[in-house]
């Protein structure tokens, strides 16, 4: 059993045992403090008293366990663990008002900047889930910002993203609606593209038709541009078709390139307006979809 926990929740045995001495300390102290709210009001013993007794723990829990969690060192897990607990009852109540939540499945290879943003945009949105993390890199930084934000991870390399039909079955098993692409360095297969048409969005680092195609990504790109002398750069929001950057065109912002510029300038204003756009345009996307 403690095993299953050390996986489910990615933590060491000691800090295991620390977090079911919290449980533990905590329901005790939120069970104490209700009883002794009660007791205040003289109420007797009745069906009355238990229902309340039951609405107080359930109210005082929260803050039952994450008092106890500071000394035992425990406080990140159990912010983040109430805050999924939060995040499942909107999901409930959404479903049960017929609300259909969008689920998102994020591919991206290195550190996961672009990731992080478009987590933390819809963080607080309950009719939107990141769903799972794909990688080709199992050491990729954006594996632990998914860890971070207890999502689900998956590691895949070039030949199963192509040939193994398990993936795509994996994520209709998720019920994923849309795949967004950032900073995703493998080429997206056709089978994957029929099974989610229109449903594969990427964000690429310049503005397109120009700067694209096999090879041009990341500072790759920016040293072109540089080299050419360009006046203006940007991003190019994108469907995903069976050629490199060649999907129908969402959004586009653009930047000005001093002549002073270098690549490494140029790259800091480009993932300026990424950080700044690719959320936002997501969540157009996905409203936009809803409503159609």
């Amino acid at each position: 059993m403690f095993k299953k926990l050390q996986a489910k929740w990615n933590v060491n045995l000691g800090n295991l045992l620390l977090i079911i001495s919290t449980f533990a300390i905590g329901g005790s102290l939120c069970g104490f403090a209700g009883r002794k709210i009660l007791l205040l009001t003289n109420l007797e013993k009745n069906i009355a008293w238990f229902l309340l007794y039951i609405i107080l723990i359930t109210i005082l829990w929260p803050f039952s366990v994450l008092i106890v969690s500071i000394p035992l060192g425990q406080f990140s897990f159990f912010k983040k663990y109430i805050l999924k607990i939060r995040n499942k009852m909107m999901l409930r109540n959404a479903v049960l008002n017929n609300i259909h939540q969008i689920n998102l499945a994020i591919f991206a290879s290195g550190a996961g900047t672009n990731a992080k943003k478009i987590i933390e945009h819809f963080k607080n949105d309950h009719h939107v889930k990141i769903e799972l993390i794909v990688s080709n890199k199992s050491g990729a930084g954006v594996i632990q910002i998914a860890k971070d934000n207890n999502i689900d991870q998956v590691v895949i390399n070039k030949d199963q993203l192509i040939y193994d039909s398990n993936f795509i079955r994996d994520l209709e098993k998720r019920k994923i609606d849309f795949i967004i692409l950032a900073g995703f360095l493998l080429k997206i297969p056709p089978a994957l593209i029929q099974s989610f048409p229109k449903k594969i969005i990427n964000i690429h680092p310049a503005l397109l038709p120009a700067y694209g195609g096999k090879g041009m990504y990341g500072m790759h790109v920016h040293e072109t541009v540089i080299a050419n002398k360009e006046k203006q750069s940007g991003i190019s929001i994108h469907y995903v078709d069976e050629i490199y950057d060649h999907g129908e065109i969402i959004f586009q912002a653009t930047c000005n390139i001093d002549p002073a510029d270098t690549a490494e300038d140029l790259a800091k204003k480009i993932h300026l307006l990424e950080y700044t756009h690719y959320p936002a345009v997501i969540e157009t996307v996905l409203k936009n979809q809803k409503a159609s």
